[in-house]
């Protein structure tokens, strides 16, 4: 039987450590990277210091082999996805665990963040 996206997003979250936007806020020397399509950020914004990357993109930015690579990826280094609610995060989250990449946390929704007043770029 086929599998839904439901359950992958399911299983992705069991497997990738999630973590509050206000643990985020504390943490020096990470990675943030937003997974949302260009209009979702443009439209509200992302975390302060945020790389975007559409999730379509993620692998290639990540694998240091690839010509597309991002040398702000560096699978030694923590890095915290987020999305809008999370799914498309655990996702990636997984994507980059396959890519050996060790320390990677879900923050789940850019808006949890963007409640707390915490901050942001425009």
């Amino acid at each position: 039987m086929a599998r839904t996206a439901a359950d992958m997003v399911a299983d992705a979250k069991g497997k990738v450590r999630s973590i509050t936007p206000e643990e985020v806020a504390r943490m020096d020397d990470v990675l943030v990277v937003d997974v949302r399509d260009e209009p979702e950020v443009a439209a509200s914004g992302k975390v302060r210091g945020a790389v975007h990357v559409p999730r379509g993109m993620l692998e290639f930015r990540a694998d240091p082999s690839s010509t597309y690579h991002d040398p702000r990826f560096d699978p030694a280094k923590t890095v915290v996805l987020y999305c809008a609610s999370g799914g498309r995060s655990a996702l990636a989250g997984v994507a980059l665990q396959e890519l050996g990449y060790s320390e990677v946390r879900n923050m789940g929704g850019f808006k949890d963040w963007a409640d707390k007043g915490l901050p942001l770029d425009t």
